[in-house]
C-alpha cells in the first residue's frame, strides 16, 4: 500500500496552503474590514450529549462566530494548520517541507489572483460572513494564547480564509503532482486519490415513498482532511448539519430541512502543463505565436525553520507568463502549468450558498456559479428530486492536441480561457428507477443501465475513467436484491463488507485461485485459508487477515496504486507465492498461529482505545490501515464520516457516526465517545429541531473564554 500512503501524505501535507510571503506580517485589527464586532452574547453554542455543536444565532455571520469558536474549543490546533499555511508560515512552523508548500503557494500566485478579485466576486453578505468567523477565531487566540502555534499568525481577517481556501483547491485539481513531476524532470502526469460513497432514492425505488440520501466520504480521520461535525442556525434561514474539515466556515457536506447533498471526488484532467520553447541565449524569453515573450520574475524570500531558536530566509524565484505559473525543471526546462483553481477564487462562497438553498433550483443556482475545482455531487430533498453530477472545472479545449500529455507552450491555441458550463457536464436529474449513486467509479455507472449516461456524449479531454471499482459492483448487486428500499436496506449496502462476486479487481485474482496448495507444502494452509476465503471484511474471519497481509505485501512491492481495484491486477504465480510468505511468516512471529482474524490484526484506535473493526480497501465499508505494534495495523483512511438523511410526509430524519468523537483533545469526554459505534456500525440520532436540541442539551453558553 506504499502508493496509497505516499498520495496520502502530499495531500495532507499541501493542502489548504497559503500564500509565501516569508512570515512577514503587520498586525492589524481584526474588524480592519469595516464591519461591526460581533457581540459574544448575541450567540449561543448548544452541546448535545455527543458534543456536537450546535450554533444558534440571530445571523449568519453571529453563526459563523460561534463555529470558529466551538471548532476551535475542539480541534484548535489542526485549524491553525490552514491558517499557518495561509499565512505564509508553513516553513516556520515546519521547516523544509513547510517551506515547499509556501513556494507552491507563491508559485500559483494565490494571494495576487485573490487580491485582483476580492472586492468584485464574493457578495457583501458572505465578505461579512468570513469576518464573522475571523472575528470568532481571533477572539479564542487572544483569550487562549498559549495555543497559537507559530507567532504573529493571529488576528486574521476574512480574506486569510481566501487565501487558504483557493490554495487548496490547486491541490485538489492535482497541480502539487505536475509542480513535483516538473521538479524531478519526470514530467509524469499521473496521479491517484482515496475515495468516498453516496447515493440517493425517492419514490421510484424507496418502499414508503421517501427520499433518502447517504453521505460517506473515505478520507484521513485525523489532520486537515478529517471531518468536523457541527449544526448552523441563524434566523436569516442557515439551518444545516454536516461534516467541515477543520478551519472551515462552512459545512462542505451534509443536510438541512429541504436539501442535503454528499460529495465523491471524481477523475478530470483539471491542469494543462505547458514544455516552453526558451531563447537559446537571452534568459527567460519564450516564444508564443512567433514572438518572444518575457516571463515575469516572482521572487520570493522563503523562511525556513531549522530549530526552535533558528529560523532563516531562503530566497526562491519563480515565473509567471501568458499561460500562467510557470518553474525550471531539473534538467533545465522551463514548463507553464494553467488551471482553473487560481482563476476562480470564490469556491468558498459557492459553498455557502449551497448551505443556504431551500430547493432544487435555488441549490442547482449555487451549483452555476462554477466555482468547485472537482467533486461528484449526489443530490436529494423534501420534494423527492435526486440528482448526480460530475463537477468540477474543465476547460474548453480543442480537439486537435493531446491534453492528457504535456502541450506545446509556443502556440495560444493551447491557452484556452473558458470552462465547460454546469449544463455541460455529466448529470441525472430524477432518473425513472429512482436512485443515483457514486463510489469514485466511472460517471457513466450513476443509476441503471438503461437511463445511465453514454462517454460518447461528452469529449475525451474530460479525463473521465471509465471503469468501475469493487465498490461500485457490489453495490449494483445489492441494489439487485430489491424491488423497493427501506431507510434500514440503505445502510445495509453502506456498511457492506464484502467484495463483488464479480470485477476486474476479483476477476484478476483467478491465477491466485487456481494454485494448487500441494506444490507449496509450507505455504499449503495458508493458501487453502485465502482460496476459502468468502470475501467478506468481517472482524472474526481469518481468510480476511490472511488477505489483507497478501495483499499489503503485493501493492507495496508492486508499486499498485487504488486503480488496480478498478483495472485489476497483473501478478505472476512467483509474487502471490512471495506474498503469502510474508504473510505467513508475519503471522507466526507476531501471533504464533495461523488463526488470527481480522479483528485481531486491524484496529480502530484513539488514546488508549482498541478496536477490531471490519472493512477492506475499496469495500463499502472502506478501511485503509498502517502499521501500528505488535504486528498489528489500525485504520488511518476509512468511513471519516457518515450521516443519513429520510425525507418521510415532509419530515427529516438525520443520522450520523463520526469515527472518534467531536473533540481532539484527549481530556474531552468526547474524544473517543463514538468509537463503539463506529466499530459496531451504529449511527446516532441528530436533528435540526431547536426545541429538541435545546431540551436534550449537554451544556449551553456564549462562546467567551471561562465557561
Amino acid at each position: 500500500m506504499r502508493i496509497i500512503l505516499a498520495v496520502l501524505s502530499i495531500l495532507m501535507t499541501t493542502s489548504f496552503i497559503g500564500m509565501a510571503d516569508g512570515g512577514k506580517r503587520k498586525d492589524r485589527p481584526s474588524t480592519r474590514s469595516g464591519f461591526a464586532k460581533v457581540d459574544a452574547d448575541a450567540v449561543q453554542i448548544v452541546r448535545d450529549a455527543w458534543g456536537v455543536p450546535h450554533i444558534f444565532a440571530k445571523h449568519d455571520h453571529e453563526v459563523a462566530y460561534g463555529l470558529a469558536w466551538a471548532n476551535a474549543e475542539d480541534d484548535f490546533a489542526t485549524m491553525q494548520e490552514l491558517l499557518i499555511a495561509g499565512q505564509g508560515m508553513a516553513g516556520r512552523h515546519t521547516g523544509k517541507d513547510g517551506a515547499k508548500r509556501d513556494y507552491m503557494a507563491h508559485l500559483f500566485d494565490v494571494r495576487g489572483q485573490v487580491d485582483a478579485q476580492f472586492d468584485t466576486v464574493f457578495s457583501e453578505d458572505f465578505k461579512r460572513y468570513i469576518d464573522g468567523y475571523a472575528q470568532g477565531l481571533n477572539a479564542f487566540a487572544h483569550a487562549n494564547p498559549d495555543e497559537v502555534l507559530v507567532h504573529g499568525l493571529f488576528p486574521i481577517e476574512g480574506k486569510d480564509l481566501v487565501y487558504s481556501n483557493v490554495f487548496a483547491a490547486c491541490i485538489v485539481s492535482g497541480a502539487h503532482n505536475d509542480v513535483a513531476a516538473i521538479l524531478k524532470g519526470q514530467h509524469d502526469r499521473s496521479g491517484t486519490w482515496m475515495g468516498s460513497n453516496a447515493m440517493a432514492a425517492n419514490a421510484g425505488l424507496t418502499e414508503d415513498g421517501s427520499t433518502i440520501l447517504m453521505i460517506n466520504p473515505h478520507q484521513p480521520m485525523e489532520g486537515p482532511f478529517s471531518w468536523y461535525e457541527a449544526h448552523l442556525c441563524s434566523e436569516d434561514g442557515l439551518n444545516i448539519l454536516g461534516g467541515l474539515f477543520p478551519g472551515g466556515p462552512a459545512i462542505f457536506l451534509g443536510t438541512n430541512e429541504n436539501l442535503g447533498w454528499a460529495h465523491t471526488v471524481n477523475k478530470l484532467d483539471l491542469v494543462d502543463v505547458y514544455r516552453l520553447e526558451t531563447h537559446h541565449r537571452r534568459k527567460r524569453l519564450y516564444k508564443l505565436d512567433g514572438e518572444w515573450h518575457r516571463m515575469k520574475i516572482r521572487p520570493v524570500l522563503l523562511k525556513v525553520k531549522l530549530s526552535e531558536l533558528l529560523t532563516v530566509p531562503v530566497p526562491k524565484i519563480t515565473y509567471w507568463t501568458e499561460h500562467g505559473a510557470a518553474l525550471r525543471s531539473k534538467d533545465g526546462e522551463f514548463f507553464a502549468i494553467r488551471m482553473g483553481a487560481n482563476q476562480r477564487v470564490n469556491t468558498i462562497e459557492q459553498m455557502y450558498r449551497m448551505n443556504k438553498a431551500s430547493n432544487f433550483d435555488e441549490f442547482y443556482s449555487a451549483l452555476s456559479m462554477d466555482t468547485y475545482p472537482r467533486y461528484n455531487v449526489i443530490y436529494a430533498d423534501k420534494e423527492g428530486n435526486i440528482m448526480y453530477l460530475n463537477n468540477g472545472l474543465i476547460p474548453v479545449r480543442d480537439d486537435v492536441h493531446d491534453w492528457s500529455g504535456v502541450l506545446p507552450g509556443n502556440t495560444s491555441a493551447t491557452i484556452w480561457n473558458s470552462f465547460h458550463t454546469i449544463q455541460e457536464r455529466p448529470q441525472l436529474i430524477n432518473p425513472t428507477c429512482g436512485y443515483v449513486f457514486n463510489t469514485n467509479n466511472t460517471p457513466f455507472n450513476a443509476t441503471c443501465k438503461a437511463e445511465n449516461l453514454r462517454a460518447t456524449d461528452f469529449p475525451a479531454y474530460y479525463g473521465f475513467d471509465t471503469g468501475d471499482n469493487n465498490r461500485s459492483s457490489r453495490m449494483m448487486e445489492l441494489l439487485e436484491e430489491y424491488d423497493r428500499l427501506t431507510l434500514e436496506d440503505v445502510k445495509r449496502i453502506k456498511f457492506d463488507c464484502q467484495y463483488p462476486d464479480s470485477s476486474a479487481f476479483m476477476a484478476s485474482m483467478d491465477n491466485f485461485m487456481k494454485l494448487d496448495p500441494d506444490r507449496f507444502p509450507d505455504l499449503a494452509e495458508s493458501i487453502v485459508k485465502m482460496q476459502n476465503w468468502d470475501r467478506r471484511a468481517t472482524c472474526d474471519s481469518e481468510g480476511a487477515g490472511m488477505f489483507i497481509l497478501t495483499y499489503k505485501y503485493l501493492f507495496d512491492k508492486l508499486e499498485m496504486g487504488v486503480h488496480s481495484f478498478m483495472d485489476g491486477m497483473d501478478v505472476p504465480e512467483e509474487s502471490y507465492i512471495e506474498a503469502i510468505g510474508y504473510a505467513r511468516g508475519h503471522l507466526m512471529e507476531y501471533f504464533h498461529t495461523l488463526d488470527v482474524t481480522l479483528g485481531e490484526l486491524q484496529l480502530h484506535v484513539r488514546g488508549d482505545k482498541e478496536y477490531g473493526v471490519n472493512g477492506f480497501p475499496d469495500a463499502l465499508a472502506a478501511n485503509y490501515s498502517m502499521p501500528y505494534t505488535n504486528g498489528r495495523f489500525k485504520s488511518f483512511v476509512a468511513d471519516s464520516y457518515v450521516q443519513f438523511a429520510q425525507w418521510k410526509d415532509g419530515k427529516l430524519t438525520l443520522e450520523s457516526l463520526h469515527p472518534y468523537g467531536s473533540s481532539n483533545r484527549e481530556g474531552s469526554p468526547h474524544f473517543s465517545d463514538q468509537m463503539e459505534l463506529y466499530v459496531e456500525q451504529r449511527t446516532k440520532p441528530m436533528t435540526l429541531n431547536r426545541e429538541e436540541i435545546f431540551r436534550d442539551a449537554e451544556r449551553i453558553y456564549h462562546p467567551r473564554q471561562k465557561q
